[in-house]
Formats: structure tokens, C-alpha cells, sequence
């Protein structure tokens, strides 16, 4: 068996390259596995939520992300000539959709500037592989887990290469694997949920007679939901007849011609498919995304359909949750029970998407039922606080983690935001780079920030000019907001999630 490692990632999608990286960061050994011997060039997410895109730009990601969606927004201006400045333009003042309906406003939004971002699937596995590969992480394709052991103190993993059988040593096992994920499966973790009941199919193909589909975006017609654009080619399907035959058969350009005029109602051929894949409304989430030592983020815990672009970002938003967490515990810095938090904290968040996922399901259906419930909730995004609800659940800005406090703030994931390091242009995200903790000091003689260097390594105090204080653990969820009455409470939120007990600190500042 070949020397141990911290922690074995399987999968080398978005999700586990950014736990990898998350792990990386906080100073931890780990290896990626992944079966496909190269990327995906399948066409999936077409966007990432404003969650999903603030973790990567919390790790360094900013510029590549502008990059990524320039190049996106340029692609859409060459196949319309005009497509792309509508776009931007509608963008101005629409912020997504709830089950084909594009009318959540950006005006009724609390938090406006925190908005979806335009950038594929691809484009951000790249830039996390690119970032991955600068941390000297090792990513190992062509390798497919067999098997594993848990034991006391770690687990030992078996998979297949080319180079034969291999095993190794672990202290833990994160499964970033997808919905038919072979950890989650081998575990033996608990998957209960919904069954397929429909087809939703995503291609890019060549057709004879495009401009028959157009305007682009989504359109109900009687035999389901079709939209083309805003690529050059791209067709997104809702096939309301039922679950597929063969889930793992090909998709083939016979299918996809097929369900194209079934669906859309309109004379059209399909000369050439470039890509194609299929998904059902399979609905399901694991009871608990931690069986001793084998954890499981993204799809591996929790799968939907796709509507409203959600899952990126929830993986995303997992990974930068557990990341942080394993490290301090194989670190020995904090009790193997935080641990406990991560699904705790995340699988409510889950719980809420796959119910907004199928309440878009029923009012796209093609009757005259989900019909009129269709109208009714466009009617009611007209309202407000209709809207800015529908927004924040699709966005995820109302997500809240449930830390014990009154306090609105705490619980929450912040964006960025202005703060003063020594240099006057930086920012929030900026100075939590390196995916540590950071503590916002507002007092006046910076006692706080005193307090909090003596007592935990893995906090980066930053004073800033306006209040309140914070305590903002490294996946950005404000764990701690100052009040009138000083500090209170601020010392066991650091030993909640940054130090183990009161003696181990006053061990560690004692005087050797």
C-alpha cells in the first residue's frame, strides 16, 4: 500500500477540485481521483449563482470568471448580432427565472450587486483546475474506486488504472462523485427521494431551419417546454411523456430530432449533433453527508432537476463548507463533532432547492391545471416582496445558517466589500485568499483584535472604519457581529469553530 495522505477527493468536477483546493489551502495532503480520463465536453450548467461564483472568487477566481463570461457574452452577440446587448440590457433589470417565468427583477432584490454570472460548467472546471494545479495539487485521471474500508483512524481506498490495482491510506474519503456517485453507493448511505417522471434533454445541434424556434428562451407549447439559444445551436427540452427507456443509453440525433417537433410543434430537422445529453426530475437527498469517516458533497448528496441553474452552485457552496472544516480537523485544532455542522448547515439549503425544483416541475407542465397555477405565481411575482422572496430562494441569498443568534446577520454567507489592510483598494475577498478566517475589528483600541490573535492562528484581523465587528469563518458565513455591549459572546465563537478548548489555548500561549 502506498504512504498514507490526508484525504482522498474522488471526482474532478467543480465540486471536488474546490474541496481539494479548500483542503490545500488549510495546509492538507490530498489526492484527487477521477474516472474520466479527460474532461467532460458535455454542455451542462450554462451559468453559476451568485453563492458559487463568490467561492471562487474567494479563492483567487475573479479575474478568470470576468474573463469567462466576456468571452460568453461575445459568443451570444456573434449569433444573433443583437442577442447579446439585449441581454446585457434585460440583465440590467431581470435576474433569473422561476420555472421558465423571467421576471425576477433586479430592482426588487435586497442585495442586487450579488447576481449570477454568466459562465458554463467548462469554464469554471478550468479555472479550477488551473488553480488546482498552481496548489501542486495531484488530480489522477483514469482511476475508478473499487472500493474501500473503513477503519479506525482512516479508510483505505482501492481503485483501478491503468497502471493496475492501487491502494492507499486515508484519514478521510470526500465522495464529489455525481448523482450515480460510487461512494455514496459503497458507503451505504440512505438516498430516499422522488421518481423520474419526465425527459429534459440538452444539446447542441445543427438544425435546417433554426430561425422556426426562435425568439429565443423558454416557451411552453402543448406537448412540453422548449428554449433555443442564447448559443449558436443550443436546445433545452422538457419532454413531459415519461422517464426515459435506458437512462444510460447514448443520446442520439434521431432522439433529439424526435423530441424537438414533438415538443416544439414545428417542422424542423436536426442535420448534426455536436453534443447531447438527458436528465429526469430524479429528486433525492441523502439523510446525512457524513458516515464516519466518508463525506460526500454536490451531486453525490443531492440530486434535482436542473431548473433555475441551482446545483453548481450548491456543490460549490458544500465544498467551501466542508473544505475548511476537515482541515481543522485533521489538523488536530478542533473535535472530530465539527464535522457534525456540515450537514447540519447544508442539508436544509438542499432540502429548499429540491422543493423549489419541484414546484417548477409542476407549473411547466403542458395543462390546463399547471396552467393556471402558471399564471397565478406570474401574477404574483408582480408583488415585491413576491419577487425578492422567489429571487433570494433562487439565488440562495436567503439562506441562513442556524448558529443559535438573533442576529440577522450571523448565519449568513457576505459578499464582498471595501475593508482597509494596509492597502485602501482592497477588499473583503481579497484578504481571504489564502482561506483563512478573518475578524473585521471596528473598535476604537482594537482590543478584539487582540483577543483574537492570542487565542486562534487561523484568523486574519483587519481593522475597519465602520462597525459592527465581525467574525467571518472561512467559507464567508458571518459567525459573530458585534453589538453596543462589546465583546460578549465573541470568545466562544472562536472556540466554536476555530480552537478547541480554553485550555488548549492557554497551553499554547503558556510560555515554553
Amino acid at each position: 500500500m502506498r504512504n498514507a495522505i490526508d484525504v482522498v477527493v474522488v471526482g474532478a468536477g467543480p465540486v471536488g477540485l474546490l474541496s481539494a483546493i479548500e483542503l490545500a489551502l488549510a495546509g492538507v495532503r490530498v489526492l484527487v481521483l477521477e474516472r474520466l480520463t479527460a474532461p467532460s465536453t458535455v454542455t451542462k450548467a450554462l451559468g453559476i449563482g451568485p453563492l458559487g461564483s463568490e467561492a471562487l472568487r474567494r479563492r483567487g477566481m475573479t479575474e478568470a470568471i470576468a474573463a469567462a463570461e466576456a468571452r460568453t457574452f461575445s459568443v451570444i452577440e456573434q449569433f444573433t448580432g443583437k442577442g447579446g446587448p439585449n441581454l446585457r440590457g434585460r440583465g440590467s433589470r431581470f435576474s433569473g427565472h422561476f420555472g421558465g417565468l423571467s421576471l425576477i427583477r433586479k430592482d426588487a432584490q435586497r442585495e442586487p450587486e450579488r447576481h449570477a454570472r454568466l459562465v458554463d460548467q467548462q469554464a469554471v472546471e478550468t479555472m479550477l483546475a488551473e488553480r488546482a494545479r498552481a496548489l501542486g495539487i495531484e488530480v489522477r485521471r483514469g482511476c475508478e474506486v473499487t472500493g474501500f474500508v473503513q477503519r479506525e483512524g482512516g479508510v483505505e481506498v482501492e481503485w483501478a488504472s491503468q497502471a493496475g490495482e492501487e491502494r492507499m491510506r486515508c484519514s478521510y474519503l470526500v465522495g464529489c462523485d455525481g448523482g450515480r456517485s460510487a461512494v455514496r453507493k459503497m458507503a451505504g448511505f440512505d438516498f430516499p427521494g422522488t421518481p423520474p417522471t419526465m425527459t429534459m434533454y440538452q444539446a447542441v445541434a445543427e438544425i435546417d431551419h433554426p430561425e422556426r424556434l426562435l425568439p429565443i428562451g423558454w416557451r411552453r407549447a402543448s406537448g412540453g417546454v422548449f428554449a433555443y439559444g442564447p448559443f449558436p445551436g443550443r436546445l433545452f427540452m422538457l419532454d413531459f411523456t415519461g422517464p426515459p427507456e435506458d437512462r444510460q443509453a447514448p443520446v442520439t440525433r434521431e432522439e433529439i430530432e424526435a423530441a424537438l417537433r414533438r415538443i416544439s410543434g414545428t417542422d424542423v430537422r436536426v442535420k448534426a449533433l455536436e453534443s447531447a445529453s438527458r436528465w429526469t426530475d430524479n429528486t433525492r437527498l441523502v439523510n446525512t453527508y457524513r458516515l464516519g469517516r466518508v463525506l460526500l458533497a454536490g451531486d453525490a448528496a443531492h440530486i434535482h432537476s436542473p431548473f433555475g441553474g441551482q446545483g453548481l452552485s450548491l456543490g460549490l457552496v458544500d465544498a467551501a463548507n466542508l473544505g475548511w472544516k476537515l482541515a481543522a480537523v485533521i489538523r488536530g485544532e478542533m473535535p472530530e463533532g465539527l464535522l457534525d455542522t456540515y450537514t447540519a448547515e447544508r442539508r436544509p439549503v438542499a432540502e429548499a432547492v429540491l422543493a423549489n425544483t419541484l414546484a417548477q416541475v409542476a407549473i411547466m407542465r403542458p395543462d390546463p391545471q399547471a396552467g393556471a397555477m402558471r399564471d397565478i405565481v406570474a401574477n404574483l411575482m408582480q408583488l415585491d416582496e413576491v419577487n425578492r422572496f422567489i429571487g433570494e430562494m433562487m439565488s440562495g441569498l436567503s439562506n441562513r445558517y442556524d448558529l443559535g443568534s438573533e442576529l440577522g446577520d450571523v448565519g449568513r454567507l457576505i459578499g464582498d466589500k471595501p475593508v482597509s489592510d494596509g492597502d485602501a483598494g482592497a477588499s473583503l475577498y481579497d484578504v481571504m485568499q489564502d482561506g483563512m478566517g478573518v475578524f473585521l475589528d471596528a473598535s476604537s483600541e482594537r482590543a478584539a483584535s487582540r483577543l483574537v490573535a492570542a487565542t486562534a492562528r487561523r484568523i486574519r484581523c483587519v481593522a475597519v472604519d465602520t462597525g459592527p465587528s465581525m467574525l467571518i469563518r472561512p467559507d464567508a458565513c458571518v459567525a459573530w457581529v458585534g453589538e453596543e455591549s462589546g465583546l460578549d459572546g465573541l470568545e466562544e465563537a472562536i472556540g466554536r469553530w476555530f480552537v478547541r478548548t480554553r485550555d488548549e489555548v492557554e497551553n499554547r500561549l503558556r510560555p515554553v
